[in-house]
C-alpha cells in the first residue's frame, strides 16, 4: 500500500512539474533564448508620440523643455560610459552599449530651456511661477503619459531620464525581444 502511494505521489509530482514547465516555457524562452535581432535605429513610435505629447503639455504649462537624448547607438552609449572612466569628465551612466533603454529606442532625456535659449538641469526652478518645481511638473506629466522616471530608481539616480520598457527587462531586450518590433521606424 505504501509503495503504491509513493508511486502515485511520484506520478502526480512529475505531472505537476510537466504542467509547470509548459506554463512557463514561453516566459523562459522570452528570457533566455538569444535571438539575432539588430538594435532599433530610432525611437519606438509610442515613445516618440509620448515625447511630443510631453513637450506640448509642458509648453501649455509654461515650461519649455528640450529632449537632450533619444535613441542612442551602441557606440554612442559606449562613449558616454567612458566619461569619467577612461576619458575626462563626470560619470554620466553606469551601462555600456546595449545595456541602456536608449539603445532600444525606449528612452529619452530632457532638460529645461530658458528664455535666453540656455539649457539647464535645475530641479528647483519655477519659471512658470506657480510655486511648483518646473522639473517635477514635467516628471508628473511624463509619468501620466506612461514614462518611468530615472529619479525614482533606488540606485543610480538619473534625473533627466524617462523610459517606457513595455514590460521588457534589459535581459529580454539583450536577448532579442522587442516591443511591437514591426512598429519601429527604420532609416
Amino acid at each position: 500500500m505504501k509503495r503504491r502511494s509513493k508511486k502515485l505521489i511520484t506520478f502526480l509530482f512529475i505531472i505537476g512539474v510537466g504542467i509547470f514547465c509548459i506554463y512557463i516555457s514561453d516566459d523562459l524562452e522570452r528570457q533566455f533564448i538569444k535571438k539575432d535581432v539588430p538594435l532599433p535605429t530610432d525611437l519606438h513610435p509610442k515613445v516618440n508620440e509620448a515625447k511630443k505629447a510631453l513637450m506640448n503639455r509642458a509648453a501649455e504649462a509654461g515650461i519649455e523643455i528640450v529632449i537632450t537624448a533619444g535613441h542612442r547607438t551602441k557606440e554612442e552609449q559606449d562613449a558616454l560610459y567612458e566619461k569619467g572612466r577612461s576619458t575626462g569628465g563626470q560619470v554620466v551612466t553606469n551601462v555600456a552599449g546595449g545595456g541602456s533603454y536608449h539603445n532600444y529606442g525606449l528612452a529619452i532625456d530632457f532638460a529645461l530651456k530658458l528664455d535666453d535659449g540656455d539649457v539647464v538641469w535645475d530641479m528647483e526652478r519655477d519659471d512658470n511661477g506657480n510655486g511648483k518645481s518646473d522639473w517635477m511638473e514635467v516628471v508628473a506629466m511624463a509619468k501620466d503619459l506612461g514614462f518611468e522616471w530615472g529619479g525614482d530608481w533606488s540606485s543610480f539616480k538619473d534625473y533627466p531620464h524617462l523610459q517606457m520598457d513595455f514590460g521588457f527587462t534589459m535581459r529580454e531586450l539583450k536577448n532579442g525581444n522587442r516591443p511591437d518590433e514591426s512598429e519601429y521606424a527604420t532609416n
